[in-house]
């Protein structure tokens, strides 16, 4: 018997397919920094995630990887909101905390230990690994803290990872930062999963 977040993913889901539908798809791509390729009958919309290809297909919405798999419920519902709450915003070009989205500060506490505070234990005190987990998933390096890396989420989404490493004083710090236009893109509550989604895939890339 499905449970109750399982039921409230599958309902996400219909929302999301259903609203999609109503939108016009060269539209929807543009703002979403995309291409739309029209076929018989309706076309196909790659969407780049995390650097990897899914295609979302219209009229009749489905989620592909390139390897025409159907990802988890959890990454079709974000591409799918991304399209859907896309507004063709230009990057902002400066960082911003968790909590400084709307309504951030409510989901701030869980916010933490979903990212930074799981990215703490792994890598707080091993800036090489984090490093090479970061560049292993296609993170760019920046100059903030003693390690820090961007990573291209989406077309129009920039995450980045700032760790400072702990001391004798000082206890280890990592923050979790994204682009200012982020909440042109996606809603507080599905950043809040790009966090997490972000520091599994890193701890996952470093314990390969």
């Amino acid at each position: 018997m499905p449970s109750t977040r399982e039921k409230a993913h599958e309902t996400a889901l219909r929302k999301a397919h259903q609203a999609l539908q109503k939108l016009e798809p060269y539209k929807t791509a543009y703002t979403a920094g995309c291409n739309f390729h029209p076929e018989e009958g309706g076309g196909r919309l790659p969407v780049p995630f995390f650097g990897e290809d899914y295609v979302v297909t219209f009229p009749k919405i489905s989620v592909q990887s390139a390897s025409g798999k159907e990802p988890d419920i959890t990454t079709r519902l974000i591409i799918l909101h991304y399209l859907i709450h896309a507004d063709g915003a230009p990057l902002a070009d400066h960082w911003i905390a968790f909590r400084e989205l709307p309504n951030g500060l409510v989901y701030d506490p869980a916010f933490q230990r979903r990212a930074s505070l799981r990215l703490v234990r792994e890598y707080g005190m091993d800036p090489k690994g984090f490093a090479a987990a970061a560049e292993a998933l296609g993170g760019e390096r920046l100059t903030f803290g003693d390690v820090s890396y961007m990573f291209r989420i989406f077309p129009r989404m920039r995450m980045a990872v700032i760790l400072h490493v702990g001391d004798e004083e000082f206890g280890p710090r990592v923050n979790v930062l994204f682009d200012a236009s982020a909440g042109h893109y996606l809603p507080t509550e599905d950043l809040a999963v790009l966090g997490g989604m972000l520091a599994g895939r890193l701890i996952k890339a470093g314990n390969v």
